[in-house]
């Protein structure tokens, strides 16, 4: 066998290689699911981020992986429903407050003041049969697949003066959001509504006396402790916010059995662990940072009354609202706020 020989062998030999090579590397690539997976969160939780993904793969073997995407990267929070709805993405992270005129049940299921005082009961409300199938029905109307929810934390008042009830804020200007503000126009409370990054402005040249924004770690981002450090904890609403897991519905289809699973555990993780980073950003902020005081439990069950203009309001955009509303006075009743 000549040189020649050797040398034409070889090389197919090599391309018939390559070729197989290749050919399983396709079908290898083809196997494996990719998904487009948006939060409305940035930077700060990179780590739990890539917890999730590193969890979604290895439980996959490698089969789903997820392409992850920060708040503002590819869709602005506020159009997560819809482009999930089309495709865009495959699976948003976001909060139903975003999509309210959308779904009508998105302000109610985000959170309204009065509706849950502790993880526990909000745990306990979303997790019931009957709030189930109201989310379930509710996003299927909107051409998405409801996953599951997260959920926030502390959502309270700091005053630059002590608080010691409702009737200490009616002298002071604070800053809330609009359904907020309804509630403590109950209670004669001035209010006023500032974006986030103009509250240390407002704090310090005495714009407003007071704000209802989150939790102590927000305001100490903030910086606000260096203008006001009395934080009264107002049982108003805590978590004062819910995270809501949507998926596009021809794509969660598409997914096997064991991929659905996987996903459903990893999101239900990926949630507890931004929940338990929140709690432990408020935990680990510096003793003295803030002076610590509580509503009085009057109190704190008067806001749940006087919630009640905002519920109805919402009960009142869809016979699916009344019902979701009517959980929570059941609720607010059987935990001793609502007679």
């Amino acid at each position: 066998m000549n040189f020649t020989t050797i040398t034409r062998r070889a090389v197919l030999g090599a391309m018939t290689g390559a070729l197989a090579f290749g050919a399983m590397a396709t079908a290898a690539s083809a196997e494996t699911v990719r998904l487009r997976f948006h939060t409305f969160y940035g930077t700060e939780i990179d780590p739990i981020a890539d917890k999730f993904k590193d969890y979604v793969k290895e439980a996959s073997g490698g089969s789903l992986r997820i392409q992850y995407f920060r708040g503002g990267e590819l869709v602005a929070s506020d159009q997560f429903a819809d482009a999930v709805a089309k495709g865009t993405l495959d699976i948003v992270h976001g909060h139903g407050g975003y999509w309210s005129g959308q779904v009508d049940i998105g302000n109610i299921e985000a959170g309204l003041p009065g509706a849950w005082t502790s993880v526990e009961e909000a745990k306990a409300l979303f997790g019931s049969d009957e709030m189930q199938s109201i989310l379930t029905e509710a996003y299927a109307e909107a051409d998405t697949v409801f996953l599951g929810k997260g959920y926030g934390h502390n959502y309270d008042l700091l005053t630059k003066e002590p608080v010691t009830s409702l009737a200490d804020l009616q002298t002071r200007k604070i800053r809330a959001t609009s359904n907020v503000a309804k509630v403590l126009d109950h209670f004669g409370i001035p209010t006023v509504y500032l974006p986030a990054q103009e509250l240390y402005i407002g704090m310090s040249t005495g714009v407003i006396d007071g704000a209802i924004y989150g939790g102590p770690v927000e305001y100490e981002q903030l910086k606000l402790h260096e203008t006001a450090t009395h934080y009264t904890f107002m049982n108003m609403l805590m978590p004062g916010w819910t995270e809501t897991f949507l998926a596009n519905p021809a794509k969660w289809e598409a997914l096997s059995d064991e991929h659905k699973q996987i996903l459903s555990d990893g999101i239900a993780m990926f949630a507890d662990d931004i929940h338990n980073w929140l709690a432990e950003g408020n935990e680990g902020v510096a003793e003295g940072t803030f002076e610590y005081a509580t509503l009085p439990e009057a109190d704190s069950a008067e806001i749940t009354v006087a919630a009640q203009g905002v519920w109805q309001e919402e009960a009142a955009r869809s016979a699916r609202n009344q019902a979701m509303i009517d959980v929570l006075i059941a609720n607010a009743k059987a935990q001793g706020r609502l007679q």
